[in-house]
């Protein structure tokens, strides 16, 4: 047998010698077997070949490293040789380790060099306790991993052994690193590096680039420390580690979550979590689903969320790592409360809190505690809360977490009102306020002023009510961008609507909301669509990727992006597995001052085009609207209704009736438009009374929202601004008993009157081509047929149809058409609207593409399903296709409200393009098209589905 054929089948008995000593049942049998039948494998040598390659595998695939260090102790055993098994015992501590067994690690090693010592081998002791460090560490035993660095040193030393020597100077730049003196340990780390390269040692030296990086984190220097991780990839991949790759990865992941660039963090942790099951890497593929449960929380993703947080707790404990698993099940619970599951949050709550309690953590428990108290408050639960919460601020006032001191104060202010104990409620108000003026907490300034107004208004001083309001308003306009995930994960302190709601009801109170209509409307406004405002009215955070930017524009995403690592980095200090360092979070929390200081000068330096969009006065807003236009803008303050009606002439404000009675027959129309969902043989039988039925809710909702306002309506158009549950209202099919509103009035709609008038002042694309995209299936056969016929009808038009409606098409024509028109699928999500979108050739449009386009078209058709749709969050926030077209530049929208899957859908835009085409009114086209299809089709489930939003 050739030497080459030996040495292969020698590789494949040891191979098979690994895998039997992977079976903990029938392992010892087949060993024994495989060496009755190769007695030559009974020698040190195959000890030591099967302990190297266990050491060569442990940073690829840890158990399989595993399997071969207990192949490697089991044969030591059995041929009675110290020294075999004293390398046998170390190969099986390392793979320990590396699979987060610490404590037997430990043990293991102990052992070994115990052996070794029996056998006077002192430089497999020095190598021995150089291994050992790392697990010491973990277990905490600083003054044990010291004297064995000194000890291994000193043996080193005297041999001479200088890559041992760095290697060890590695193991002991960890101690600094865990006692966190990281300037220190960053020092030792790059003489380690600079030490071991004359020795192309690729495992020390990957491990040294990787704590460098580690180190710069812990130093906040971000771009060094996303280099230094990029750089330990780059040489880990080279020399063939894929598990410190994931290692990298991960950090890689993490450090765009701290920055709280979410979308790169969520990219790196799915293709990291992939990469990790991948290389059997259990730890870091559970990191990634721990930390993308937290994104999606922040995100409000809450079925992912939850997902994301129950597989990492299960993958934790079947680590053993308490620690982890207990966040981890937090975020579990903080999921099902958003989710309203109070019940079950509240006893995962308790679980968690029991882990953390074992682990010694002091802060968690507190912190637990605070969040139950929040759920069980919002459950009229008072008298658990207040103890809970009361506990938790002892623990938080002990430790000098000041915002967690003043957020208990809040919750205790709220349950205390809840109540109807002012005093108590007032105590609470008072010290959150005083032990504020200690403490950077700039986004706890509204909830407690929002609070002092409630105390007053409870104890009937209006006047000093409506001045803490205004002055919660103040707060909210100033750092309403600065999120905390206090704020994210506690529901009631999320409602920066209460000051305006509070201030328009303490107003209408007082003067029948008629003698100041001008600041109730504007009070109504600046809670409108805000964010969308700014969006659409400066330069976003999410540019168009040929947009250039500012430098200004550019030093302001820089500081956001470092308050948010510093604002996550106070937060792990506080609530991390070990206590912070002396000194640590009062340096990060001046750092944070510094950077929120140098933050709100740039702000105020941005000239005014670039800063946020303030809402438009009245005599602006009355300027865009022009002659016989009329504003209806509803708005919903403390569950009443309120409508302004604003013209020319006009401004009114006038309170209609309670929320109750609105959304019980939005929800009765609803169903009988859900009856369209039975069939063709259904809605042919049944027609009529089902007409005559949506009749009737079209006319009550009728009497509530225009009755009372019909002899303020003396115009030609109207624009409606809806509020909450109104946006998925057709007001335009609003009848009266004889005629639908559309007969009377052209109609349009704006998400609010800033943003109509925003619309009306854009410059689009007066001339230029139409673009006509068209992606049929089998579900929708006709899109084929009505984007031809749209194309015919519109002059110049270019059509592209199935995989050649793409977004490059739409990217690279989009921006110098005219009008787009899209036929196609929308896919709505009322999970998480916005990650809505609609398909196209080569995948889906998402919000999210959409914030990168520039689309400054005078018309944007989307007909599809429910393209209209929006899911309407706090603000009055469109979030959904709509958002993201108008920040897009389109002057106006022609979008759909529900679904209609039929060839009434052509013959509309066929209709109204053909009337556009004519005299360029699109209000009046769209009111022509739809009075043209009630002629043949008289419900208004076909003819009432489009609405124009927008300039028009």
């Amino acid at each position: 047998m050739s030497e080459e054929a030996g040495n292969s089948e020698r590789s494949a008995l040891l191979f098979d010698l690994a895998q039997a000593a992977g079976d903990p049942e029938t392992g010892i049998a087949r060993i024994t077997e495989i060496l009755e039948r190769h007695a030559e494998l009974r020698s040190p040598e195959t000890v030591e070949q099967l302990a190297e390659l266990a050491r060569t595998k442990v940073r690829v695939d840890a158990v399989e490293s595993l399997r071969y260090a207990e192949a490697a102790l089991a044969i030591a055993r059995g041929i009675g040789d110290d020294q075999s098994e004293a390398r046998g015992k170390r190969a099986k501590a390392n793979s320990l380790w590396f699979l987060n067994q610490n404590r037997p690690a430990v043990e293991l090693y102990e052992q070994a060099i115990w052996l070794y010592g029996k056998c006077g081998n002192e430089t497999e002791i020095g190598r021995t306790m150089s291994s050992a460090i790392q697990p010491l560490i973990r277990l905490g035993e600083y003054d044990r991993a010291v004297q064995w660095v000194e000890q291994a040193r000193a043996i080193f030393s005297r041999k001479g052994d200088t890559q041992r020597l760095a290697r060890l100077e590695l193991n002991a730049a960890n101690i600094y690193h865990r006692q966190d003196r990281f300037a220190e340990a960053l020092d030792a780390y790059e003489s380690a590096y600079r030490q071991l390269l004359p020795f192309r040692d690729t495992e020390a030296t990957a491990a040294a680039l990787h704590n460098m990086a580690v180190c710069l984190i812990s130093l906040n220097d971000f771009e060094r420390a996303v280099a230094a991780h990029l750089a330990a990839r780059a040489f880990c991949e080279e020399h063939g580690m894929p598990a410190l790759v994931v290692q990298s990865d991960y950090n890689v992941a993490y450090l765009y979550y701290l920055r709280g660039e979410y979308s790169r963090a969520l990219d790196g942790l799915r293709a990291t979590r992939e990469a990790a099951a991948e290389t059997s890497d259990s730890y870091h593929g559970a990191l990634c689903s721990m930390d993308q449960s937290e994104i999606y929380i922040e995100l409000n993703l809450i079925e992912e969320a939850s997902e994301m947080a129950q597989e990492a707790f299960v993958r934790f404990q079947e680590l053993g790592m308490n620690y982890e698993a207990a966040r981890s099940l937090v975020n579990l619970a903080i999921a099902l409360g958003h989710r309203g599951n109070a019940a079950r949050s509240l006893e995962l709550f308790s679980q968690a809190r029991e882990m953390l309690v074992r682990e010694q953590n002091r802060i968690w428990p507190s912190l637990i505690d605070l969040y139950q108290a929040v759920v069980l408050y919002h459950e009229g639960r008072n008298l658990e809360a207040a103890p809970l919460c009361a506990n938790a601020l002892s623990v938080f006032r002990e430790v000098q977490m000041g915002s967690k001191e003043v957020l208990s104060h809040l919750v205790l202010g709220q349950i205390g009102l809840s109540c109807g104990d002012g005093a108590l409620a007032r105590m609470h108000g008072d010290a959150a306020l005083q032990r504020l003026e200690g403490v950077e907490a700039p986004h706890l300034v509204y909830q407690s002023h929002v609070l002092m107004a409630r105390i007053e208004e409870l104890a009937g001083d209006s006047q000093t009510a409506a001045a803490w309001y205004r002055s919660a308003q103040s707060a909210a306009e100033s750092l309403r961008d600065v999120l905390r995930n206090e704020e994210l994960k506690i529901a009631f302190m999320k409602n920066k609507l209460e000051a305006y709601e509070s201030l328009i009801c303490l107003a209408l109170k007082e003067t029948d909301g008629r003698r100041q209509p001008q600041e109730i409307f504007e009070c109504m406004e600046q809670a409108k669509s805000r964010s969308l405002r700014d969006l659409m009215g400066s330069g976003s955070q999410e540019r168009a990727e040929h947009d250039p930017e500012t430098d200004l524009a550019r030093q302001i995403r820089e500081r956001r992006r470092e308050l948010n690592w510093f604002y996550h980095r106070i937060e792990a200090e506080q609530l991390g597995q070990d206590a912070p360092a002396d000194g640590s979070l009062a340096r990060l929390r001046a750092t944070a001052r510094d950077l929120e200081n140098t933050l709100m000068q740039l702000l105020r330096d941005m000239p005014a085009e670039e800063a946020a969009a303030p809402a438009r006065t009245v005599d602006a807003i009355r300027a865009a609207l022009g002659p016989g236009t009329i504003l209806v803008e509803y708005f919903y303050a403390r569950d009443q209704l309120i409508v302004a009606v604003l013209s020319e002439e006009v401004l009114e404000v006038i309170p209609l009736c309670d929320k109750s009675r609105v959304d019980a027959l939005v929800r009765l129309l609803e169903f009988q438009f859900s009856k369209f969902r039975l069939g063709a043989n259904y809605v042919n039988a049944f027609g009529s009374p089902m007409l005559r039925a949506t009749q009737t809710h079209l006319r009550k909702l009728h009497d509530l929202l225009l009755e009372p306002i019909r002899g303020l309506l003396r115009g030609k158009h109207l624009v409606f601004v809806p509020h909450d549950s109104l946006h998925h209202v057709p007001l335009h099919a609003l009848f009266d008993g004889r005629r639908y509103v559309i007969d009377e009035f052209t109609v349009s709609y704006s998400p609010s009157a800033s943003i109509y008038a925003l619309c009306h002042q854009r410059t689009a694309n007066a001339r230029g081509a139409s673009l006509v995209l068209g992606v049929p299936d089998s579900t929708a056969p006709l899109i084929a047929e009505e984007a031809a016929v749209v194309a015919a009808t519109l002059p110049g038009a270019e059509l592209f149809l199935g995989s050649a409606a793409s977004q490059r098409i739409l990217m690279q024509k989009g921006p110098a058409s005219r009008v787009i028109h899209i036929a196609t699928h929308g896919r709505f999500r009322a999970d998480n609207p916005m990650f809505s979108a609609i398909r196209l050739g080569d995948g889906y449009l998402t919000l999210y593409d959409l914030l990168r386009f520039r689309l400054p078209a005078e018309l944007v058709t989307l007909s599809g399903c429910s393209t209209g749709l929006n899911v309407v969050a706090k603000g009055d926030e469109l979030l959904g296709l709509v958002r993201g077209l108008l920040h897009s530049g389109a002057r106006s929208l022609l979008l759909s409200l529900w679904d209609v899957h039929d060839r009434s859908t052509t013959e509309l835009m066929q209709s109204f393009y053909t009337r556009f085409g004519a005299d360029g009114d699109k209000a009046a086209a769209l009111r022509g098209a739809m009075q043209e299809l009630r002629e043949k089709h008289p419900h208004p489930y076909f003819w009432a589905p489009f609405v124009l939003i927008g300039g028009v």
